[in-house]
C-alpha cells in the first residue's frame, strides 16, 4: 500500500471520530436542556389573564348625558354652570357706599356674583317606577354691603337634594307653592312682586294621568324665622295641571299652618306659534290687606297680585323675554331681557327693569311714592 493510502485511511479515521465527539455533544446538550426545561416547567409561574375593562356605557333611556355607573344599572349624568353676574343702578347694585379715601360722602356701585354650580341626576327602573337622586350646590364669590362699606364674600348652598319613587317625592328644594305653577317668567329677575315662599323640607306624592294631566299634594316646613313651622301641624300645598299642545293651565293652593291662611295661584300659559308663548297668573289671598308678607304662601302685598308675560324667539339664538307684575299694595314691576346664545352652552343676557311702590320693607305707607331703575347682565356658561 502507498503512502497516499495510507494518509486517506488516516484522514478518514480522524474526521470519523471528530463527527462522533461532535454528535455525543450535540445528544448531551440536548439532554441537559429537557431536564432543565423540565425542572423550571415544574416552577413556573402561572399569570393570570387581565380582567377585561368596561368601559362607561351610555344611558339614552333619560336623555342626553346619562351614563351608567359602571358595575350598576344606574345612569348617572353630572352637569351645572358658571354664572357670572353685575347688577347696577337703584334696583340691582349697591347704594350708599362710602368713599374709602375720604371716609366721607358716598357713592353707588356694582354688585357682582361669581357662581359655580354642579348638579349630579342618578336614576334608575324598579317594579315601583323610576327611582331618582337629584342633587344641586353651588358656591359663590358676591360683592356685599355692611354698615355702607363694600367687600367681598364667599357662600355656598345646598341648592335641591331630592329624592323621588314613583310618585313620592322626599327633598329640600323649591316650595310646591312655586313648582306647581312652572315659577314666573323667563325673566332672570322675575320676583319684583315675589311670588315664592322659596326652599323648605317637603314630602308629596305626585299623580301623573298620562294625558297631560297630574296632581300633586304634599306637606312642608316653611322657610325663614316667621314661617318655619311652630308645632307638628304641617303647611299643606296641593295643586294640579293640564298641559297640551296649546300650552297649559295650572292652579295651587297653600294652607299656613303657623298662621291659619290660605293663599292660592292661577296659571295659564299659551303657545301662540312656535315663536311666540304668552302667559299670565294671578294670586289670591285672605292676608285682610297687610301690605307686607302675611303668611308662608302669601308672598306679595294686600290681597292679590298679578304676573304676566311672554317669550319671543327671533332665532335659535335669540329671544326676547318681557315681564309685568303688580299688587294689591300699589307695588309695579316691569322687565325687558334678551337671550343671545352665542355658541352652544353659552348665553349673554342683559335685562333693565323698574319698579315703583308705595310702601317700606315694614309695611308702612311712604309719604310719596319711590321707584327705582336697574341694569343686569349675566353670563353664563353650562354643562
Amino acid at each position: 500500500m502507498s503512502d497516499i493510502g495510507m494518509h486517506d485511511i488516516k484522514l478518514f479515521q480522524f474526521r470519523l471520530e471528530i463527527n462522533m465527539n461532535i454528535k455525543s455533544l450535540l445528544l448531551g446538550s440536548a439532554a441537559a436542556l429537557v431536564a432543565v426545561s423540565g425542572a423550571r416547567a415544574a416552577d413556573a409561574i402561572v399569570v393570570a389573564e387581565p380582567e377585561p375593562a368596561e368601559y362607561v356605557r351610555i344611558c339614552d333611556v333619560y336623555g342626553a348625558g346619562y351614563f351608567y355607573i359602571p358595575g350598576t344599572e344606574t345612569c348617572l349624568k353630572i352637569g351645572g354652570y358658571l354664572r357670572y353676574d353685575i347688577g347696577v343702578g337703584d334696583l340691582f347694585g349697591l347704594q350708599d357706599i362710602t368713599d374709602k379715601k375720604k371716609g366721607t360722602g358716598t357713592h353707588d356701585t356694582y354688585d357682582k356674583r361669581m357662581r359655580a354650580q354642579l348638579t349630579f341626576d342618578a336614576r334608575g327602573e324598579t317594579e315601583y317606577g323610576t327611582l331618582r337622586a337629584y342633587t344641586s350646590v353651588y358656591f359663590q364669590q358676591d360683592t356685599s354691603r355692611a354698615a355702607g362699606v363694600s367687600y367681598t364674600e364667599r357662600d355656598w348652598e345646598l341648592e335641591h337634594a331630592i329624592i323621588q319613587l314613583g310618585g313620592l317625592t322626599i327633598a329640600y328644594t323649591d316650595s310646591l307653592f312655586e313648582t306647581l305653577t312652572n315659577s314666573a317668567g323667563s325673566v332672570i329677575n322675575d320676583d319684583l312682586v315675589n311670588y315664592t315662599p322659596g326652599k323648605t323640607h317637603l314630602i308629596a306624592y305626585t299623580f301623573d294621568g298620562g294625558n297631560g294631566f297630574s296632581a300633586t299634594v304634599g306637606v312642608e316646613e316653611g322657610n325663614g324665622p316667621a314661617f318655619t313651622l311652630d308645632s307638628y301641624v304641617p303647611h299643606v300645598v296641593a295643586g294640579a295641571s293640564y298641559t297640551q299642545g296649546w300650552g297649559s293651565i295650572a292652579g295651587v293652593v297653600g294652607y299656613d299652618a303657623n298662621f291659619e291662611k290660605v293663599a292660592g295661584k292661577l296659571r295659564l300659559d299659551v303657545n301662540v306659534n312656535e315663536a311666540l308663548t304668552l302667559w299670565i297668573m294671578a294670586g289670591l289671598t285672605d292676608a285682610d290687606g297687610h301690605a307686607t308678607r302675611s303668611s308662608n304662601y302669601a308672598t306679595w302685598g294686600g290681597d292679590w297680585a298679578v304676573w304676566g308675560g311672554g317669550q319671543y324667539k327671533f332665532s335659535e339664538k335669540t329671544a326676547l323675554n318681557v315681564q309685568l307684575s303688580y299688587d294689591d299694595s300699589d307695588r309695579f314691576g316691569a322687565v325687558v331681557g334678551v337671550d343671545y346664545n352665542i355658541v352652544p352652552g353659552f348665553v349673554i343676557r342683559p335685562e333693565v327693569a323698574y319698579s315703583s311702590w308705595k310702601y317700606d320693607t315694614a309695611g308702612n305707607r311712604l309719604a310719596s311714592s319711590e321707584d327705582g331703575w336697574g341694569g343686569f347682565l349675566r353670563f353664563q356658561r353650562s354643562f
